[in-house]
């Protein structure tokens, strides 16, 4: 796996020693040698980066890596959810606010906690401080070295963390529960749901529709009004 998904398929052709003769000197006349490459492992990287890898390009651990695909659609593009999706989506984001929200702040207890890349890590960092879900404080000069804060923005976040951790117990876990949610006080364990401000009674595909808001364009009023996702009647619930 890649930081953004599958492996890509790097697609090259290794000559053979005809096409690509190495070539030697004896007794002053010169010989074509059918070996190929002594250091194949070398070659072959080589050979794949300049043939076929684009140049943005990036390895890290011996994996390529490309940047990701950002939505085209406008719609997407409008919807909360897709603008969210920009923010946190990648895997490794939501893993960095997990540990964030647990109490990390320093780039290498974020990098020996997941064990993740320091080039990734260094990236996602910046990201999530450039979109507003970090701030990052000095803690020390001399060499200046700096801790990730989390602001309003990503403790807003937390209940989106939760509620995935419910998910994953109730879905991925046919063992049993290795984390739970509890309490501060007595440790009680909770159960995320999502539920309505006004009268706390959960929110559930069932109950819940969407429409459009006071700053919907016409096209986003116009596909809502066509939509069919979360209408119980049209896309019923499975087994």
């Amino acid at each position: 796996m890649t930081e953004y998904g599958a492996r890509p398929s790097l697609n090259f052709r290794v000559p053979d020693a005809q096409q690509r003769p190495s070539r030697c000197r004896v007794r002053g006349t010169q010989l074509t040698s059918k070996r190929p490459p002594h250091n194949w492992q070398s070659y072959l990287t080589n050979a794949a980066v300049s043939a076929s890898a684009p140049s943005n390009l990036h390895f890290a651990s011996h994996s390529p890596t490309f940047p990701a695909m950002q939505p085209k659609s406008p719609s997407l593009q409008k919807c909360p959810i897709g603008r969210a999706v920009e923010t946190v989506g990648e895997w490794w984001s939501i893993l960095i606010l997990r540990d964030a929200l647990q109490g990390s702040t320093r780039f290498d207890e974020f990098e020996r906690n997941l064990s993740i890349a320091p080039n990734i890590l260094s990236r996602r960092l910046a990201h999530l401080t450039k979109t507003g879900m970090f701030v990052r404080r000095r803690y020390q000069e001399r060499p200046p070295r700096y801790e990730y804060v989390l602001t309003d923005k990503a403790r807003d976040f937390f209940p989106v963390i939760a509620t995935l951790l419910a998910w994953g117990n109730k879905h991925l876990a046919p063992k049993g529960e290795s984390i739970l949610l509890a309490t501060r006080d007595d440790r009680r364990p909770l159960d995320p749901v999502v539920v309505d401000a006004t009268d706390r009674q959960p929110i559930t595909l069932a109950n819940a529709v969407v429409i459009a808001g006071p700053a919907a364009s016409r096209l986003m009023r116009r596909r809502l009004t066509s939509l069919k996702a979360m209408n119980p009647d049209l896309a019923p619930a499975g087994d």
